[in-house]
């Protein structure tokens, strides 16, 4: 499976989402639909984006109890996405539930992936407010093993931890990593990030890119100067 970089089309409404998408006239980007614009423009935006030609990352991370997060698994397998997320946090038996309710009959699914450690946490965090004393890199590491015991696609996690995610569960193993920013941008609320060449060598399948493109003065520029930077 090639490299990609998805586009997080974090927009308040369907209209500004469109906008953005309008500039593009060559390309039809890989697009991130995250909490903001779902919960805002709802299923209709899925099928909407998806009508246009993208392929489309559903990014709703559900953690919740297994039959439930299967239920919903149920109903979002017929939006049609390629890609969609759920916590690993849920543990493996929530995971296996989400994997069954996301096979359709025919036995297709889109693919699974399952967050380890949002990339605005750090150790610090984890330790003090969530009280998880193990080292970082040691829990993302457990909950990829988790997710790929559970039959899972891949896992979220920052493009540093990428490589490593490849060497403990395997090349096939999807990592889908935000946390990208060019040289000269700023990291904002993420901590672990890193550029999109940088997550290129350390062995990112798809990258994750937002405000650096959908708030650039020229955001199709931007977009191939990543797509340059990582895939090549």
């Amino acid at each position: 499976m090639g490299k990609d970089v998805i586009i997080a089309c974090d927009f308040p409404s369907a209209v500004e989402c469109f906008a953005f998408l309008d500039r593009f006239h060559e390309e039809k980007p890989y697009v991130k639909i995250g909490m903001e614009l779902f919960y805002a423009a709802g299923p209709e935006i899925v099928r909407a984006i998806k009508e246009r030609g993208h392929k489309i990352f559903l990014d709703l991370k559900l953690h919740d109890i297994p039959n439930t997060v299967k239920s919903a698994m149920r109903v979002l397998r017929d939006l049609q996405v390629d890609l969609c997320n759920l916590h690993a946090a849920g543990t493996r038996a929530m995971m296996e539930a989400a994997l069954e309710g996301l096979t359709r009959p025919d036995g297709t699914r889109p693919l699974l992936i399952a967050v380890t450690q949002l990339t605005s946490t750090d150790a610090q965090s984890m330790r003090d407010e969530i009280l998880i004393d193990r080292p970082l890199d040691e829990v993302v590491m457990r909950y990829a093993h988790n997710a790929k015991q559970a039959g899972l696609d891949g896992v979220v996690c920052s493009p540093l931890e990428a490589g490593k995610v490849h060497q403990v569960c395997g090349t096939e193993f999807l990592t889908v990593t935000p946390g990208v920013r060019f040289a000269d941008s700023d990291a904002a609320d993420q901590k672990r990030v890193t550029t999109p060449a940088r997550a290129r060598e350390i062995g990112s399948d798809y990258i994750v890119v937002g405000r650096p493109v959908t708030r650039a003065a020229d955001p199709v520029a931007a977009y191939r100067a990543c797509a340059q930077d990582f895939i090549g």
